[in-house]
């Protein structure tokens, strides 16, 4: 009897440990071993982009307004090395990726996925995980952890559990003893501001968040798409294809806008990106395409930017669907210690409208009628919030 091919994929999730810490130590040795952060040198204004592992004994952590950090360690040493250097070593990470795969999906300065398929024929996968992990350490002094798994999401699930210098191995049989005792604010595409309202209604770990019984009262305190998401990720019905061009310049659009006088508010910044949305949405529609991915970039007063996506439940170039994702992103990335001298937004995952199949997605959406409702509830709760004039639909306007 032929034996049966096994055709799951080995997709590898690379995760740079504290990456600009470590870039940090390249460049200047003696900060090895020593409490110290990048922010901004010389100032007690902005916040933390990351902090040494030495720091983080003191409750120093990212996003922490320096001021703080301060009080908590008046000795603390903060650098901010030139984002070149970061640069730099991220090429050469990838380089040293590339002797092992060419399909490799960058997915942010110090992390990628990688399809490993290939190549563990002929080696083990761990074994090449850990050959990847001591040449980086030794060519490039840059320690990393990997996650192995046979979908993107399980593998980025996989490389958070041991860091730093870990390697998990997370198959379809593992889920249940692996994840499933791990607090839900673990589950990835969880946002900060919605893993609080689970673990307050009782919703604390992930097998909390897979029972049947649950399911009712997740759906009302996160929606229908966000738990389906989940769900079906946590099960390992989800992506496992590496797409090297998913974030390419020639599969996305974007724009942006630098500011004379620096933005500090919330309702500010939904102002302008509102703005950047309908211009970028214009663009999209003349193009005849449509896009799977929205991203927002922002970049504060001390040169720290940051660029956050979120995946669509469809290909769409409807307005109302890209600015709802806009909103969500920037109110959970929004930080009110810091003014912001540029924000962007960008459309990525892009197809042609005749290339789109009729099912192109894996999980349920909602009809037209409770999307409509949706997205009016959510303006009237930004408005509410923010003032009327902050957000409002072209009909709504006076």
């Amino acid at each position: 009897m032929e034996k049966k091919e096994n055709r799951a994929k080995i997709i590898f999730h690379i995760d740079m440990n504290q990456f600009f810490c470590s870039v940090a130590c390249i460049l200047d040795p003696s900060l090895r071993g020593k409490a110290f952060a990048i922010g901004r040198e010389n100032s007690y204004k902005g916040v933390i982009s990351t902090a040494s592992y030495e720091a983080r004994k003191y409750g120093i952590h990212s996003a922490m307004p320096l001021s703080e950090a301060y009080q908590k360690l008046p000795t603390l040493l903060v650098v901010n090395p030139s984002y070149k250097h970061y640069m730099k070593y991220h090429e050469k990470f990838i380089e040293i990726i590339k002797c092992y795969t060419n399909i490799i999906e960058v997915a942010s300065i110090d992390e990628l996925y990688a399809d490993m398929t290939e190549i563990s024929k002929s080696i083990h996968p761990v074994v090449l995980a850990k050959e990847i992990q001591a040449r980086l350490l030794s060519e490039l002094s840059l320690p990393c952890s990997i996650g192995i798994a046979p979908t993107l999401f399980l593998a980025k699930m996989a490389s958070d559990i041991k860091k730093p210098l870990g390697v998990t191995v997370i198959r379809k049989r593992d889920i249940h003893n692996i994840l499933f005792p791990l607090s839900v604010s673990e589950i990835f595409g969880i946002g900060k501001k919605t893993y609080p309202k689970l673990i307050n209604n009782g919703i604390k770990t992930i097998n909390d968040f897979m029972k049947e019984d649950n399911k009712n009262l997740i759906l009302k305190l996160i929606g229908e798409n966000a738990y389906n998401y989940a769900y079906n990720c946590l099960i390992g019905n989800s992506t496992n294809i590496v797409m090297p061009d998913r974030y390419s310049e020639s599969t996305s659009i974007s724009t942006s806008i630098t500011f004379d006088i620096f933005k500090t508010t919330l309702d500010e910044l939904i102002y302008e990106e509102r703005r950047l949305t309908r211009e970028i949405v214009t663009k999209l529609k003349n193009e005849g395409l449509l896009a799977k991915i929205v991203a927002i970039t922002l970049r504060d007063n001390s040169f720290q930017t940051i660029t956050r996506r979120l995946t669509l439940d469809d290909y769409s170039d409807d307005f109302d669907d890209i600015f709802e994702a806009v909103i969500e992103l920037l109110e959970e990335n929004y930080n009110e210690e810091v003014s912001y001298r540029l924000v962007g937004v960008g459309l990525m995952g892009l197809m042609e409208k005749n290339n789109i199949p009729k099912e192109y997605n894996l999980f349920t959406t909602l009809d037209i009628n409770q999307k409509e409702e949706n997205i009016n509830n959510l303006i009237k709760e930004f408005q509410k919030k923010y003032g009327e004039n902050v957000i409002f639909r072209n009909k709504d306007k006076k």
